[in-house]
């Protein structure tokens, strides 16, 4: 075997599961502890704490810290983490007290030049327009109070700690993958322009930064999994080349396959192109193949020289939001949901006084029902406003004045709010000219210079398309999309992805003749006025949609029941198609 440098991920989010480090440091070699917290929801939420108790970092990974610092100073594991949210130098203080605390020699360096708050006006009169990137919107059009600015920075600060002996890295708001792809780059010493290597190393990043989503959590075929028992937590042993192998420490729960991780390399993606501060790799060049038990093998993804700007995180207050769900019971579900919504909007003034106002009906009834549930139906509606009063206990108030004045039925559920303040997720680039990462150790503070600020010569790999097998014909037969078909899905601002793989070289034939944007949209309706952009991965029999304003203004402030696009996979999965007889032959269709 090649020498390997092996990085384990705790952590795919603030929230995940605490006992985790010390459970990847106890479990096997390992090299390299890291931890993904950061979403850009997470970075909302850490500014409240910032502003509350001066905190701004992810305050239970110093209680992980606790646990592993000694055992990982005695088997020389280096700790790098993205836990230092908008505050990492306290972050690293409070790790020099743990230090203490525990009587250890440890070298604690930290990482910041990623807040870009404090420069916005200075950033924009040098013609920074700071452009959504979903709505094609200028950041000066926008009236929202502006909250956190944070550029994801890339891997070389962490490579110049470790170069400098630091034991643990603390960095704020970097690309989740770049706390795999420094360390792989300190390990073999990886030049800026070594990008198929960099390439590689940002694929084993983006597949175990979502933690147990690579073992098993969350797949599609979870019949698959031999158990959901304390599944263990991804592991890449990336090799000097950028190649690497998924697995995890031996004796835990989970599944690592072809299929696991291909489902999770089309997570939350775009463009197979992916893009990153350091290098684009491109995924649709990537070989994926079963290596042994839990143990897959990645090899041959190309890379590029970055793009000439960084990502940048805005979070702006929104406003206000307020609303309900009432369940509809029985027969007229339509008519029911038009009644009870016009009476409620009649007694409150009218809808126009809102900002915005979604209405939505969610038919979950059968017909003749069984059981008093089956009946049931549901109507949500949210409203939005800058005025907090208009949507605060008033709100409430005329909701449920009409409770014994409207349909038969009427059940209402718990109301979604009481006027609360919602965020509005803004991304944006900047010209990584006004990019610079500060890389704080020894009571010395080193820059780095993004690597497209060099004047390297450019290095633009040409993706050659991959072969597409003849699409099979004959006699068809109805079966759910599921049957022959993964999905993983999730969300990108106010985007989401959908990525799609075939379980065979046949089914992928079928599946790229079939699956169009304009098939897609006739499967989900609610897609079809949207934007949405289809790109091929053959290499791994995959398609990805990429669906342009689903989610609104993000996560935050989407009105949606399914706010991150968790479920729309598994929707697409349960839509029944027809497909050649010759794909099902292997099913059990009984």
């Amino acid at each position: 075997m090649n020498d390997v440098i092996k990085i384990a991920n705790c952590s795919g989010f603030y929230g995940d599961k605490l006992s985790a480090a010390l459970e990847m440091v106890e479990g096997g070699p390992i090299d390299v502890l890291t931890g993904d917290y950061l979403a850009e929801l997470t970075m909302a939420i850490l500014y409240g704490q910032k502003m509350k108790r001066n905190t701004g970092y992810v305050g239970t990974f110093l209680k992980q810290v606790q646990q592993v610092l000694k055992p990982c100073m005695e088997k020389n594991i280096k700790i790098v983490s993205n836990a230092g949210g908008l505050n990492p130098s306290a972050m690293a203080e409070a790790i020099k007290e743990i230090a203490k605390e525990l009587n250890l020699d440890v070298k604690v360096a930290y990482i910041d030049g990623d807040d870009l708050a404090p420069r916005m006006k200075e950033l924009q009169a040098e013609g920074e327009a700071f452009v959504n990137m979903d709505t094609g919107a200028n950041l000066a059009d926008n009236k929202n109070h502006l909250l956190t600015a944070n550029a994801y920075l890339g891997a070389w600060g962490i490579k110049e700690a470790l170069d400098q002996g630091a034991d643990i890295v603390i960095c704020p708001r970097v690309t989740d993958a770049a706390v795999v792809i420094g360390p792989a780059a300190w390990k073999f010493n990886w030049q800026r322009t070594d990008y198929d290597a960099l390439a590689g190393a940002l694929a084993a990043g983006h597949v175990i930064e979502c933690g147990q989503q690579a073992t098993g959590g969350n797949y599609a075929f979870f019949q698959e999994v031999p158990s959901f028992d304390n599944p263990g937590y991804p592991i890449a042993e990336i090799e000097a080349n950028g190649n690497f192998t998924v697995t995890k420490h031996p004796g835990t729960a989970g599944l690592v396959s072809v299929g696991t991780v291909k489902s999770q390399l089309l997570y939350e993606i775009g463009d197979p192109a992916y893009k990153n501060p350091d290098v684009i790799g491109h995924f649709d060049t990537l070989n994926i193949e079963q290596a042994g038990d839990d143990r897959v093998y990645v090899s041959g993804c190309r890379g590029s020289c970055p793009p000439p700007s960084h990502k940048v995180c805005i979070n702006t207050q929104g406003g206000f939001r307020n609303g309900f769900e009432v369940m509809i019971t029985g027969l007229d579900i339509e008519a029911k949901a038009k009644v009870l919504s016009d009476a409620f909007f009649n007694n409150i003034g009218g809808k126009e006084q809102f900002d915005d106002v979604s209405i939505e009906l969610i038919r979950c009834d059968k017909e003749n029902p069984q059981v008093n549930e089956e009946a049931f139906a549901r109507l949500r509606i949210i409203a939005k406003s800058s005025d907090k009063d208009l949507v605060g206990r008033m709100f409430n108030a005329k909701f449920i004045e009409i409770g014994l004045a409207n349909i038969p039925g009427f059940g209402p559920v718990n109301p979604i709010g009481n006027g609360a303040a919602f965020l509005v997720y803004w991304p944006t680039l900047v010209d990584s000219q006004y990019i610079t990462e500060r890389v704080y150790i020894n009571d010395e503070v080193i820059e780095v210079t993004p690597t497209n600020q060099l004047d390297l010569e450019p290095v633009r790999h040409q993706v050659v398309p991959a072969n597409v097998p003849t699409a099979p014909s004959g006699e068809t037969v109805s079966i759910p999309f599921g049957r022959l078909f993964g999905t993983r899905s999730g969300d990108k601002g106010g985007c989401a992805n959908v990525g799609v793989w075939a379980t065979s070289e046949a089914a992928y034939g079928f599946l790229h003749e079939y699956l169009t944007v304009d098939r897609l949209k006739t499967l989900m309706p609610e897609t079809a006025g949207l934007e949405i952009v289809r790109y091929d991965l053959a290499n791994i029999h995959s398609l990805n949609f990429f669906i342009k304003g689903i989610l609104e203004e993000g996560v935050a402030s989407s009105g949606r029941m399914d706010p991150q696009a968790k479920s729309m996979g598994e929707y697409l999965r349960a839509k029944t198609i027809e497909v050649p007889v010759s794909l099902t032959k292997h099913l059990n269709l009984v």
